[in-house]
């Protein structure tokens, strides 16, 4: 008979308690905790063919000795993916990629699928062959040296990876995987763990690169332990509203590169397309000059793009002024409205005023803050403001305009796009002064306002 014992593990950050409890004494949350089964049996020591060759043995080195070679990537065919990333895929890595429902991630995992040099697996607990073989047909790839397999269980898994040796594996999802070594239902804390350890444990021995797609709670975390995305070298998250063709691809963890750079697509037909010049996407095309609307000069990254600022600002009809803001923090624009009222005596305090960045995205660099403001006060007067004309710099408490980093590229960037002037910071510092586009620098929140009304 098996011997088998109980655990409780926390739904939260996977902490392990011998006993039920009201909180978790790790994260502290509440109401967490559930009872899982662990099978114990000793003949139960499936492990990877690979780790039956010798293990090289590890030797601590004086920092100054050790000796780093060129870096190596595997770079993809898409380059929005590879900047994500930091230049490619690293071998031996595993990459964690989130998302909402129906966002696109598979289709975005299966195009890199079928577009690799490389021998790739790509593992489906989800999905059937057929149905991901009408997918590829509807993405029109060329042939490619993609393998699909429809298996939940990781020793099956590995059968046909020690079978097929491929160079890059895909997982989709890591949620659906389940193992021997735990008796519990699949996308519980204990098989997440366990599944995710044997992944690691045969790529990090094979230096085969692996991408795992996970779930996501209704908080937009990705679902299962804290722990997974500690365990994983990059985790990313693919962004995007349905009611709207852009996605958007951010790192928020990169062991081998920078979390700040941005890969954007547009949801076609035929799959996921990279949008190389994504001002032209955001930015209106309309000739029709429209008050409440404001041009920013941002950065994701290394990447300058121009986005599209716009404003409602009109009398509050139901007693309490409401405060809307889409893709810009609400408590940031709390403050700019009450620098307004406050350094610039604008009465905008008995007025609802709604904020929203266009394509459906969002951006958290301060240097939208002038945009903000001159959109806001264009709606307030019903003065528009000219398409020429964009801004860069950060708005501060009492009222002065504040520099932002790498104002450079942001003008660079306004210049390449035509446009005639640009607002930034009179603290600013430009290496040069023969700049194309007109530089204004404006000092606080008055000079905005005499210059562009």
């Amino acid at each position: 008979m098996a011997k088998t014992k109980t655990t409780f593990f926390c739904q939260n950050c996977g902490a392990q308690h011998a006993k039920w409890q009201g909180q978790c004494n790790a994260c502290k949350e509440w109401n967490t905790l559930v009872e899982e089964v662990i099978d114990t049996k000793p003949e139960k020591t499936w492990k990877p063919a690979s780790s039956a060759a010798p293990k090289r043995i590890s030797k601590p080195q004086r920092i100054n000795d050790i000796k780093i070679g060129k870096e190596i990537r595997i770079p993809t065919s898409n380059q929005e993916f590879n900047r994500v990333l930091g230049g490619g895929i690293v071998p031996g890595s595993i990459t964690l990629l989130g998302g909402e429902p129906g966002v696109g991630k598979s289709t975005l995992l299966l195009q890199l699928s079928l577009s690799f040099n490389q021998k790739v697996l790509y593992v489906s607990g989800e999905e059937s062959q057929q149905q991901i073989k009408m997918r590829a047909e509807r993405i029109q790839k060329e042939e490619s040296n993609c393998y699909i397999l429809s298996e939940t269980k990781t020793q099956l898994i590995f059968t046909q990876i020690e079978a097929l040796e491929p160079e890059i594996l895909i997982i989709d999802s890591i949620q659906t995987l389940h193992t021997d070594y735990v008796e519990s239902s699949p996308g519980s804390v204990s098989q997440i763990r366990e599944c995710t350890s044997e992944l690691i444990k045969y790529a990090k021995e094979t230096n085969v690169p692996i991408i795992l797609i996970g779930h996501i709670n209704k908080e937009g975390s990705i679902a299962g332990p804290k722990v997974l995305e500690h365990m994983v070298d990059t985790v990313l998250q693919f962004e995007g509203d349905k009611n709207y063709a852009y996605r958007i691809l951010r790192a928020h963890k990169n062991r081998f590169g920078s979390t700040h750079e941005l890969g954007i697509y547009e949801m076609q037909a035929g799959g996921l397309v990279e949008v190389s010049n994504p001002s032209d996407l955001l930015i209106s095309k309309t000739d029709t000059h429209l008050s409440g609307t404001a041009i920013a000069a941002t950065l994701e990254g290394m990447r300058p793009m121009m986005i599209e600022i716009q404003a409602l600002v009109s009398s509050a009809v139901y007693g309490t002024p409401q405060r809307s803001a889409t893709g810009y923090n609400l408590k940031r624009l709390n403050m700019v409205l009450a620098v307004l009222e406050k350094r610039a005596g604008f009465r905008l305090g008995a007025k609802d005023v709604f904020l929203n960045i266009t394509g459906g995205i969002s951006i958290d660099d301060p240097a939208i803050d002038l945009a903000v403001v001159a959109a806001i006060l264009s709606s307030s007067e019903d003065v528009s403001i000219s398409k020429d004309i964009c801004f860069a710099a950060e708005v501060g408490l009492a009222g002065e305009i504040r520099p932002v980093t790498r104002v450079e590229q942001r003008v660079m960037e306004a210049e390449k796009l035509g446009f005639a002037s640009i607002l930034i910071s009179k603290q600013s510092k430009l290496p040069r002064s023969d700049y194309k586009i007109n530089v204004i620098r404006v000092a606080k929140i008055e000079d905005v306002v005499d210059t562009l009304f």
